[in-house]
């Protein structure tokens, strides 16, 4: 069985379709939350993943865009972008969002968006906060996304090591107990501007990170149109 795992789409249809084309024909595709908020295009990047049956969880971003007080954190252009999508979206797409889980069992593995012990907001950025995460999950491996940087976190006998993929590289789910971030396929900051995403191989036993290239003037083109602030396209493409 082969699945398509993406995050941190935010609202960026020109980045997810490329990333869908890549990945090619997936049994199953599992999304970490981050939908909306940032880009232009939050019904349609909605309604592409419910059109393909993407199950997933909610990030801090989709609870903001229904109201959530997560919003009082974000940084001004953060908050212009929600106040947008709250106008913009259609009430399919807030539906849609509403139905989201902060967490998740699927296949073997934990889905949540920031990490296992505070599912919506909690950055994995070190390796204490990732040791203290791997007792969090019961299952041997969790997906996870919000820092839109794609690595992994392998629980040795000295603790959590910490691996940064290159695309096409893959670690296998046999290597030990498993944290995992894709990456971002609307805004990776990792200076890499292209979308990130990650294909699990379950016959193989593996999780591999694929890089793909799309249509950034596009984007940001549609941001300028919107009327939603301009550094949130000019940083695409830095991937910063």
């Amino acid at each position: 069985m082969r699945i398509g795992i993406v995050s941190d789409v935010h609202s960026n249809l020109p980045a997810l379709e490329a990333v869908l084309a890549a990945l090619g024909d997936v049994d199953a595709l599992w999304h970490l939350g981050d939908v909306v908020g940032y880009g232009p295009h939050p019904d349609e990047v909605v309604a592409r993943l419910a059109e393909r049956g993407a199950i997933g969880v909610m990030g801090n971003h989709d609870a903001a865009a229904l109201g959530g007080a997560e919003v009082e954190y974000f940084n001004t252009a953060a908050q212009q972008a929600i106040a947008w999508t709250q106008r913009r979206m259609s009430a399919v797409t807030r539906a849609w969002l509403a139905e989201l889980p902060e967490r998740r069992e699927e296949g073997g593995a934990t889905l949540v968006h920031g990490s296992p012990r505070e599912p919506i907001w909690e950055y994995v950025w070190s390796s204490s906060i990732a040791d203290l995460s791997f007792d969090a999950f019961a299952t041997s491996w969790c997906l996870h996304g919000h820092t839109h940087v794609p690595v992994a976190w392998v629980l040795g006998r000295r603790g959590p090591e910490l691996r940064r993929p290159a695309p096409g590289e893959t670690v296998r789910l046999d290597e030990g107990r498993l944290l995992v971030n894709p990456g971002s396929v609307g805004q990776p900051r990792d200076g890499d501007p292209r979308a990130s995403a990650l294909i699990l191989d379950s016959e193989l036993g593996t999780l591999t990170w694929l890089r793909v290239p799309y249509a950034i003037a596009e984007v940001q083109a549609a941001i300028k149109a919107a009327g939603l602030p301009r550094s949130l396209g000019d940083r695409l493409d830095r991937g910063r």
